[in-house]
């Protein structure tokens, strides 16, 4: 779809972005819609015998907004959330401090490049503190690696499989 931060030039997306600052204006039609469109694979997954607290939502950039957002927003209880280099996106439209969600309980692990030119590490560490007020702060890891850009890396990657061993172990 067309993005009107990259000189609306399509790109794959989940959503338009208008701006890459905190006050940017947001998609909020753009990102409830495909908040609604991963509510539906849920959905799909559940009805094909995979229990909803065996679901981990995960993503990199507007990926990982979007795990955050629809982890917020479902009422299916899900296994955890993987958000790497990303925000938290419509926070304004959470209340202040704790919410009454059947996910207030759910763990998340965040990660950050310390170096991100496009999601700066300070997006990441406000949504961390964020979600710690909405959340059970227990259960919210948030990780910088150091030298990282908008990238990933090995390190991280083995963080992200540690993380999903511990909430998805085997099924006896």
């Amino acid at each position: 779809m067309p993005v009107s931060v990259n000189m609306n030039m399509a790109m794959p997306s989940w959503f338009d972005i208008f701006g890459l600052s905190p006050d940017s204006q947001e998609d909020e039609a753009g990102i409830k819609q495909a908040s609604e469109n991963v509510k539906a694979l849920i959905e799909q997954e559940v009805r094909n015998g995979i229990p909803s607290n065996r679901i981990i939502l995960g993503g990199f950039s507007q990926g990982g907004a979007l795990s955050l957002y629809t982890a917020l927003t479902t009422n299916q209880k899900l296994g955890g959330v993987v958000a790497l280099s990303c925000w938290l996106p419509l926070r304004t439209s959470f209340p202040q401090g704790p919410i009454n969600c059947v996910n207030r309980d759910i763990p998340i692990f965040q990660c950050h490049g310390d170096r991100d030119p496009l999601v700066p590490l300070m997006f990441g560490s406000v949504t961390s503190e964020t979600l710690k007020t909405m959340l059970n702060p227990g259960n919210i890891s948030f990780k910088t690696y150091s030298g990282m850009m908008h990238s990933s890396s090995i390190e991280e990657m083995m963080d992200v499989k540690q993380f999903i061993d511990k909430q998805l172990p085997p099924i006896d």
